[in-house]
């Protein structure tokens, strides 16, 4: 069955470049006839008068002396004109950031009540599939793509393969798979070890393990049918509830074996990030400083009960604690985040923004930022907030170590070289068509 996992994927990589390649034809047929159905007669070719080869070298000079001139750009001249006029008020509002005793990162309300949409720096968090398609869908419609690719492309009798496959792929959150998984394997695990003993055959659905590790998650109600579970009415207690029921007439040993490898071996179908690129002018980026709840891992409750939490605050600052107990109390406020939005000022002021994993590492950043660059080849640094220079021991640690969350406004510089003039134009024209309408 791993075997199996792993060549699924492989056809249908391959499936995809053999169907691109365009029709074929026998091999019993000539080339000519397989190419072209009529032959068609090539006019032959004149040379040129000397007048033409003449007025064709001056033609070329001036191309190539148009190339070397200086590009003159009127749609970049027009944002930097607009970004002129934008400088002041947008020192009036830092300035007035500032007095309120905030900064240049960008912040999310403490608010219950989500964002209006017009306030949002980016609408949510998206994510590419090249396997299914070069859509940009947020996670869980991806989750329920993937759910019916599997159903679809695998075939009944593979609905083992496709129940692993969706359980590794299409839940949200590492370590409740795992349990999932874990607790997966224990129930056929102990029919693979003992088949004769019957308590083993029945799962109780009201069970808080089944409920809570196994019913919730995706795919996990297919993998037990397919390892022989079908659903009954059975007394519990003087009363009559719903079990899932294993018989060996429904499925074998060894299949039960090759579930749980297929279950422990299974990798998932990786969805890849997607930036959500933005170019903003500074009044922009100054209206759009709310975070989507997507960017927290905390839960509408979870909120809830943290502002429960502060009201008892001053009851504990009232309490002796040692500097230990202090520092494990802060930890245990520290809210987690899940991405971060990187914004990166450029010396003409204009914004790049791209969204991140708050686990990846600051060399993604760098990257990000060399695909969007109109000259790549000069070297660059950033600044944080704080004045702090990003240097190379940083590009290893992840964006949560650098404490780059849940979103940061950098600054860029240029790594000046008295031998060469650095560019004034900072991002491509491609880039830059992504300025948001002004």
């Amino acid at each position: 069955m791993a075997d199996k996992i792993k060549s699924f994927f492989q056809r249908k990589i391959k499936d995809k470049k053999f169907s691109n390649a365009g029709t074929g034809h026998r091999l019993s047929e000539s080339t000519s006839k397989a190419s072209t159905a009529k032959s068609t007669k090539v006019p032959k070719r004149h040379e040129p008068t000397n007048d033409a080869m003449v007025a064709g070298q001056a033609a070329l000079a001036r191309i190539e002396k148009m190339q070397s001139a200086p590009k003159f750009n009127p749609s970049y001249t027009a944002i930097q004109a607009r970004i002129k006029k934008e400088l002041e008020q947008e020192r009036l509002t830092l300035a007035k950031q500032q007095a309120d005793g905030g900064g240049t990162s960008l912040k999310k309300s403490d608010n219950i009540p989500d964002p209006q949409p017009h306030m949002l720096a980016v609408n949510g968090v998206y994510y590419r599939c090249p396997m299914i398609s070069e859509e940009v869908l947020d996670k869980e419609t991806w989750y329920e793509r993937l759910q019916e690719f599997l159903d679809i492309e695998l075939p009944d009798e593979e609905g083992g393969l496709s129940a692993c496959l969706i359980i590794h792929s299409c839940n949200d959150d590492v370590n409740r798979i795992k349990a999932c998984v874990d607790t997966l394997c224990k129930y056929l695990d102990n029919i693979r070890n003992d088949p004769s003993e019957m308590k083993y055959w029945k799962i109780r659905m009201s069970n808080k393990v089944f409920k809570e590790k196994v019913k919730l998650m995706r795919g996990s109600m297919e993998l037990l049918k397919a390892a022989g579970f079908v659903q009954e009415k059975h007394m519990h207690q003087d009363q009559e509830e719903d079990f899932l029921v294993w018989s060996p007439e429904r499925s074998t040993i060894d299949h039960i074996t090759t579930l749980i490898d297929a279950l422990t071996s299974a990798d998932s179908v990786q969805l890849q990030l997607d930036r959500n690129v933005q170019v903003l002018l500074p009044s922009q980026a100054a209206e759009k400083n709310e975070l989507p709840k997507e960017f927290y891992v905390l839960s509408t409750e979870d909120i809830k009960r943290e502002q429960t939490e502060r009201s008892r605050a001053v009851e504990r600052d009232q309490m002796l604690m040692t500097k230990a107990m202090r520092e494990k109390f802060m930890k245990q406020k520290e809210r987690k985040y899940r991405y971060t939005l990187i914004r990166i000022r450029f010396p003409d002021n204009i914004i790049l923004q791209g969204t991140f994993a708050v686990l990846e590492t600051f060399q993604a950043v760098i990257d990000f930022v060399k695909e969007h660059l109109y000259m790549d080849e000069f070297p660059f640094y950033f600044i944080t907030a704080t004045r702090e220079k990003l240097t190379e021991t940083d590009f290893e640690k992840s964006l949560e170590a650098l404490n780059l969350v849940p979103a940061v406004v950098l600054s860029f510089f240029w790594d000046s070289d008295p031998n060469f003039e650095t560019p004034s134009q900072s991002l491509k024209d491609d880039t830059l068509s992504l300025l948001q309408s002004m």
